[in-house]
């Protein structure tokens, strides 16, 4: 649920990052996942919000060490101009989650106003009975628009 709470990062579902994406002008939304899940599991597709997707890998693959580049590469698709609100996405939430505090405390810092929040249950969702995931819930399980890239 979105609160106006600026102090810490929110966490929305799948659909509400949707419904505050397509009826706020001044959002984005940034993809953390690796390269490789971008072309191999998809992409949240934002065509029809005519936006566009900003992908930012986190933690880089395979040493999965933290992307020191990660503000800088994430930064410069802003311009001059951040948005008003940034939600982070990932496979299933917790590297998002990690982007999204980081990123939180460095606009602190620079004294930037930008909201930012994770998208619960990710991409895929979270691991069912077997350990699969894409069957519980998460942003293509939830039917929200998508591709292959």
């Amino acid at each position: 649920m979105i609160t106006d709470n600026d102090d810490v990062v929110a966490e929305v579902l799948p659909h509400e990052a949707w419904e505050v994406l397509k009826s706020e002008p001044d959002t984005v939304l940034v993809d953390v996942r690796t390269k490789a899940e971008w072309s191999y599991v998809g992409i949240p597709d934002l065509d029809e919000l005519d936006k566009k997707l900003i992908r930012v890998e986190w933690l880089a693959f395979p040493e999965m060490s933290v992307n020191p580049e990660f503000t800088g590469e994430l930064f410069s698709n802003f311009s001059d101009r951040f948005p008003d609100k940034i939600f982070f996405i990932c496979r299933s939430g917790v590297r998002s989650l990690d982007a999204a505090e980081y990123v939180a405390d460095v606009l602190a810092e620079i004294g930037r106003k930008t909201r930012c929040f994770n998208v619960e249950e990710g991409f895929e969702g979270d691991l069912d009975g077997t350990k699969h995931r894409g069957n519980l819930n998460g942003w293509k399980k939830r039917e929200l628009p998508w591709r292959q890239t």
